[in-house]
C-alpha cells in the first residue's frame, strides 16, 4: 500500500528551482560518474576469473552463508545460499564471481579469516590477486566511494551517498517522490533553507543507519532518507490541518482527507516493521524512519524560527486568488449600483487588505472619499493615489489628483508642505511650469521657509534656463527679500 500527501499543486510561473535541481544533480552523477561503474566491475570480474579466484572463494563463501544463517540466526539469507549454490551447479562464473566481488560483508570474512580457510600458498597467491583487482576497480566503484559505509564512516559521505542511486529503478522512484513531496516544501520554507533542511535530514537519516548497521561495510547510496526527510517536515508544516493523500492498493487508488500529522505515525511504523519483518529485501529502513523523525523534528523545533513557514506559503494560488477576488469585487460593485456607500467602501477596503497591489480598489476608495471631502479621509485617499501614480510613473495623474484635491478638500484638510513640494518637483520634471506656480504658491502658503526657499530658487533657476526674464527675476526678488506668504 502507498499513501502519499497530494494537497498542493506546482505553480510553474514560480518553480521549484532547488527541488529541479537536485534532480537534475542526481540525474548527471548516476548518467556521468555512476556509468563508469559498469566498466569498472566488468574489468574486475574479468581479471577475478583469469585468476581463478572463485576457485578458492565460492566454497568458502557456502561456509560462510551457512555460518550467518545457523550462528546468526538469519534465516533471510537461506535463499541466497540456494541461489549461489545454483549458479554453482550450472557454471554461471560471470554472475558468482560478481556475487563474490561485491559482497563487502564477505570480503572482510576473508580478510579476517585467510589464515584458517586457506594454506599458506593459496592465501599468498589470493592475497596478490585479491588486493589488486580491490585497489584497481572496487575501490574505485561510486558505492565504495562515495557511499555512506557504517564501519568506514566519513562526514563528506554523509552528504555525497545522497546523490548515489543504485539502478534505473531505485533513482526513478525517489527522483518522483523528491519532485511530489519537494516543490510543496520548497515553497514553504524557501529555496535556501529548503535545500540545507533536505540535507541535514538526509545526513541525520545516515547517522541512524550507521547506528543500527554498526561495523557493517555495505554502502548506503540513495536520497531516500532525504526525501523521507521531506515527507516529515511536509506532515508537521500542516500539522492538525485536514490535507489530500492519494493512496494505491494493489490496482485501486483513490483520495483521503486527514490531518497531516496523523499520517506520520503511520509511515514511521511501516518502516519499522518492515525493518525487523521484511527480510533482506536491500532497503534501508531505518534511514527513512530516520529521515521521517529529521524531518519533523526540525520543524517542530526550529519552525518558529530558523524554519519558519513563509506566510505567503499559506496564500491561495493566483488562480484561486483572481477567482476570489472577481467575487468580492462584483459584490462591492452591485453595492456602489445600489447606493450602498458605506457598505461598498467596507467591502472595498476588505478586499485590498487582502489584494493591496489591486490599484483600482485604491481608485475606487479615492472616489467614495470624495463624496465627504470634509472628513480627513478625502485627504489621506488623495495622498495614497498621488503616491501611487508617482510610483508607477504616471506623474500626470499625481498631478491631475493634486489639482482635483485643491478644488475639493484643500479649504477643509490642507495637504503639507512636503506634499506641495513633491508636486512641484514633479511639475518642473514635465515641464509643467504652471502647475510647478501654483504647487510654489500652496507650498509658501504653508510657513515652511526652508522648502519654500529651496523650491523658489528652483523656479527662478527653471526660468532663467528658459530666457524668460520677467519670471525668473521675479522670484530672484522674492528669494532675496526672503518674503513668502
Amino acid at each position: 500500500m502507498l499513501i502519499i500527501p497530494a494537497e498542493n499543486t506546482i505553480n510553474w510561473k514560480r518553480p521549484p528551482w532547488v527541488t529541479l535541481g537536485l534532480m537534475m544533480a542526481s540525474l548527471l552523477v548516476f548518467l556521468f560518474y555512476q556509468g563508469g561503474d559498469s566498466r569498472k566491475l566488468e574489468l574486475a570480474v574479468e581479471q577475478y576469473l583469469d585468476a581463478e579466484l572463485h576457485l578458492l572463494e565460492a566454497p568458502a563463501y557456502e561456509d560462510y552463508l551457512q555460518r550467518q544463517i545457523r550462528f546468526e540466526g538469519e534465516q533471510s539469507r537461506v535463499y541466497e545460499l540456494q541461489r549461489f549454490q545454483q549458479l554453482r551447479e550450472a557454471n554461471e562464473n560471470v554472475w558468482l564471481a560478481v556475487n563474490l566481488l561485491l559482497d563487502r560483508e564477505f570480503y572482510q570474512y576473508l580478510l579476517q579469516n585467510q589464515d584458517v580457510i586457506w594454506a599458506s600458498a593459496e592465501r599468498a597467491y589470493w592475497q596478490e590477486q585479491r588486493s589488486g583487482i580491490e585497489l584497481n576497480y572496487l575501490q574505485k566503484l561510486s558505492a565504495n566511494q562515495f557511499g555512506l559505509v557504517p564501519a568506514d564512516l566519513s562526514l563528506h559521505t554523509l552528504i555525497t551517498y545522497q546523490f548515489l542511486h543504485g539502478g534505473w529503478g531505485h533513482i526513478i522512484g525517489n527522483l518522483v517522490f523528491l519532485f511530489l513531496l519537494g516543490f510543496t516544501v520548497e515553497k514553504a520554507l524557501g529555496p535556501g533553507k529548503f535545500l540545507l533542511a533536505y540535507l541535514i535530514c538526509g545526513a541525520l537519516s545516515g547517522l541512524v543507519f550507521t547506528a543500527f548497521s554498526t561495523g557493517s561495510y555495505v554502502p548506503l547510496v540513495g536520497a531516500s532518507g532525504s526525501i523521507s526527510g521531506l515527507m516529515g517536515m511536509y506532515v508537521a508544516i500542516y500539522g492538525l490541518q485536514k490535507i489530500r493523500f492519494f493512496y494505491f492498493l494493489g490496482v485501486y487508488f483513490n483520495y483521503f482527507r486527514a490531518p497531516a500529522i496523523a499520517i506520520l505515525p503511520v509511515w514511521l511504523g511501516k518502516e519499522i516493521y518492515d525493518y525487523w519483518f521484511a527480510g533482506a529485501t536491500g532497503v534501508a529502513y531505518m534511514a527513512h524512519a530516520g529521515g521521517l523523525i529529521a524531518g519533523a523534528g526540525l520543524v517542530w523545533l526550529l519552525g518558529k524560527s530558523w524554519l519558519q513557514v513563509r506566510e505567503e506559503f499559506f496564500e491561495p494560488e493566483e488562480e484561486e486568488q483572481d477567482a476570489r477576488f472577481t467575487t468580492g469585487y462584483a459584490q462591492a460593485m452591485a453595492s456602489l449600483g445600489r447606493m450602498e456607500f458605506d457598505l461598498a467602501r467596507r467591502q472595498f477596503e476588505a478586499l485590498r487588505g487582502h489584494y493591496p497591489d489591486r490599484r483600482i480598489l485604491l481608485e475606487h476608495l479615492y472616489q467614495l472619499a470624495k463624496l465627504r471631502p470634509d472628513l480627513p479621509t478625502y485627504r489621506d485617499r488623495a495622498k495614497e493615489l498621488m503616491n501611487d501614480a508617482l510610483s508607477r510613473r504616471q506623474p500626470e495623474q499625481m498631478i491631475a489628483i493634486w489639482q482635483e484635491y485643491l478644488g475639493k478638500g484643500e479649504r477643509y484638510q490642507p495637504l503639507t508642505a512636503e506634499d506641495h513640494n513633491r508636486v512641484l518637483f514633479t511639475s518642473l520634471k514635465q515641464q509643467d511650469l504652471k502647475a510647478a506656480e501654483k504647487a510654489f504658491a500652496r507650498l509658501s502658503s504653508t510657513g515652511d521657509e526652508l522648502l519654500t526657499t529651496e523650491a523658489c530658487r528652483l523656479l527662478a533657476e527653471e526660468f532663467e534656463k528658459r530666457q524668460m526674464t520677467p519670471k525668473a527675476r521675479h522670484y530672484r526678488q522674492i528669494l532675496n527679500a526672503g518674503q513668502f506668504t
